[in-house]
């Protein structure tokens, strides 16, 4: 990066930003309080709470979401008459999975090969640190030139709701000109890119009976429905046989005419292994940006080690639909309901249930506050010009902004690179991409107050 006194104190920063990463990854701020304590939550949320604090942000306030999570919500007050800018990141984080496949310990922060591994690295407690670091800079080299609000949401990963209903019912707290959401990711590492679109997502449980208790297969297998057996069927049916996401009267052929993802590079991020073929039709970027995506997250059966002779009563899975902009997620679900019930064989009794649902949502990237992120990507990453993308997952949230702000401006950008790997085993963050990220946004903030 170019000599610049905001890139030179960012720089200087980064061992503090490493510790405290380390800190906030030790939390095991999974909000699934039937698998993690409620306590390694609150600690996070506090940590944040009490960095805000220092660095002399008002109101500071755990608040408690509808959920039963709390975000963390602070005000820095600007110069007079200035604008107001929301910085959004999440302190929650997906379960580690498999902990024996990490090469080291999930919540510990460790750097290798000149990464930093950990759960949440990424994804997004670097993009609280991220926030920090931008602040930091600005008040060594002139001070924050805008109104800053924060808000660190506790459950964005549940999918659960929480902090949306919680700013629907207190629609002033959010309130701002612009809001920077760190948690999206360059489409490359060293390649600045906003995020232009994300997909909104449904998730829905089914539950399929056909018995009163489990039988026999010696004796009744053959004729006895299973229960099992009738789910895998209703789960093959959400796919064709090229692997496109096949829901009854769900729209799957739209094309992204953007940035594109080539084939090899996306089965290197991927990591698929040799031979096995990509799924679907179309461009990648059709695919992972503008069409719907089914994924079935987990199925209730017996295990392998342990499974007895029996046909099985009963049987649920837990399926996650991924929708582009442009298409309703609550009219998605309604859809994803009725397939599964009308492709359910054999009379089987089946019922399903909405347990997590957030609109696709769609930038306006020719905005003013896009000038100036592009002007501060450009110092950040010299010889780079800042490219706009679609990404594939959901931020709930920023749909719940826009509709409640509709004249605010949303920029998403983030930590989450490919090489990241959030939410797979040996999730890390690139130091070079929070630092150089955190500089941008830290001109960000100063070009839009002089926009």
């Amino acid at each position: 990066m170019s000599s610049n006194p905001v890139v030179e104190t960012v720089a200087s920063l980064m061992p503090r930003a490493k510790a405290e990463l380390a800190e906030l990854v030790a939390f095991k701020s999974v909000a699934d309080f039937d698998q993690y304590p409620r306590s390694e939550s609150e600690g996070a949320a506090n940590w944040i709470a009490d960095a805000l604090r220092s660095e002399g942000f008002q109101d500071v306030a755990l608040l408690d979401t509808p959920d039963g999570t709390q975000s963390v919500y602070g005000y820095l007050p600007g110069p007079e008459g200035a604008k107001t800018v929301l910085l959004y990141a999440h302190y929650d984080v997906q379960p580690p999975l498999d902990e024996a496949a990490w090469t080291t310990p999930p919540f510990e922060l460790v750097e290798r090969d000149g990464r930093w591994y950990g759960r949440g690295s990424a994804d997004c407690k670097g993009g609280v640190v991220m926030h920090l670091l931008a602040l930091r800079a600005l008040k060594a080299n002139g001070g924050v030139p805008v109104h800053v609000k924060v808000i660190v949401e506790g459950s964005e990963e549940q999918g659960t709701g929480g902090l949306e209903r919680y700013a629907e019912q207190h629609p002033e707290l959010l309130t701002a000109d612009t809001i920077v959401i760190g948690d999206a990711g360059n489409f490359r590492a060293g390649l600045p890119t906003v995020t232009a679109t994300l997909r909104g997502m449904t998730l829905v449980r089914v539950q399929v009976d056909t018995l009163e208790g489990n039988l026999h297969s010696g004796q009744f297998g053959g004729a006895a429905p299973d229960a099992l057996a009738a789910l895998i069927r209703v789960l093959d049916s959400l796919r064709a046989k090229d692997g496109s996401t096949t829901v009854d009267g769900l729209a799957g052929e739209a094309a992204w005419d953007g940035l594109q993802y080539e084939e090899q590079a996306f089965r290197e991020d991927a990591k698929v292994l040799d031979g096995v073929e990509l799924i679907g039709s179309g461009t990648v970027a059709d695919r992972v940006w503008a069409r719907p995506a089914v994924t079935v997250l987990g199925i209730d059966c017996p295990p392998v080690v342990g499974a007895t002779p029996s046909v099985q009563a009963g049987a649920r899975a837990l399926i996650s639909l991924r929708v582009p902009p442009g298409v309703d997620a609550v009219e998605a679900t309604k859809l994803l309901q009725a397939h599964v019930e009308a492709h359910t064989p054999w009379g089987a009794r089946v019922s399903t249930e909405r347990i997590g649902q957030g609109q696709a949502f769609r930038a306006d990237t020719s905005s003013p506050a896009y000038a100036s992120m592009a002007e501060a990507m450009a110092v950040a990453y010299p010889g780079q010009e800042m490219q706009s993308a679609g990404m594939g997952g959901s931020i709930p949230l920023c749909n719940t902004l826009a509709s409640l702000y509709p004249d605010t401006e949303i920029l998403l950008i983030g930590l989450s690179e490919p090489e990241a790997q959030i939410h797979a085993v040996n999730e890390s963050v690139s130091p070079d991409e929070l630092e150089r990220l955190s500089v941008a946004e830290a001109l960000f903030l100063r070009n839009y107050a002089a926009s």
